[in-house]
């Protein structure tokens, strides 16, 4: 079953994305696709060595900070930061248990009933390819659905698109687009 509905807020390409000339596409969440079990457990990710956070409690933003930028995005203030997670419905980070680094991250902000975008959607480089991204987004998306929240989009960079699919994700559905705000564009 496709979720309806419309995106709530444009992202903040300044900070989200590489270059404001990245086209970004909206993504929307497939009910049909939403399990609880996971691609990899709990007690897998614990095995080898990964550590599941859901506060900013023990979240070095400055390390935080390194895998943004480590994956593309502008080095961004660490005060602004700590903001925007503390306006954040939901969000989930793995720290690696040997370092006691994040290495993967993601987030959602919404109204809290109806609707939720999914921001910050990051994997080290160096551990990409082993599951981590799946069980943020399949762990995330869980939280927002059990919280009652069914219209669940996200942006993403066209290259990873197809990371997403797999997940219940689709691009357009029914036609629906996404728009941002852009200033250059804004006519008086």
């Amino acid at each position: 079953m496709l979720l309806h509905g419309t995106l709530s807020l444009p992202p903040r390409s300044s900070l989200r994305f590489r270059s404001p000339a990245t086209h970004h596409h909206l993504r929307k969440f497939s009910f049909a696709a939403a399990q609880h079990s996971y691609s990899i457990s709990d007690e897998d990710l614990e095995s080898r060595g990964f550590l599941l956070r859901r506060t900013i409690g023990d979240l070095n933003l400055d390390h935080l900070n390194s895998v943004f930028v480590a994956v593309g995005f502008p080095k961004r203030d660490t005060e602004k930061i700590r903001v925007a997670l503390e306006h954040t419905d939901s969000l989930l980070w793995v720290e690696y248990e040997t370092t006691k680094r994040p290495v993967a991250f993601a987030r959602a902000t919404g109204d809290g009933v109806f609707n939720a975008i999914i921001w910050d959607v990051v994997v080290d480089p160096n551990f990409q390819g082993i599951g981590l991204g799946k069980a943020v987004i399949e762990r995330v998306v869980e939280e927002l659905l059990q919280k009652g929240i069914t219209n669940i989009a996200l942006y993403s960079e066209p290259r990873v698109l197809g990371f997403y699919k797999p997940l219940g994700f689709v691009s357009d559905p029914d036609g629906i687009r996404g728009m941002v705000y852009s200033r250059k564009n804004k006519r008086n």
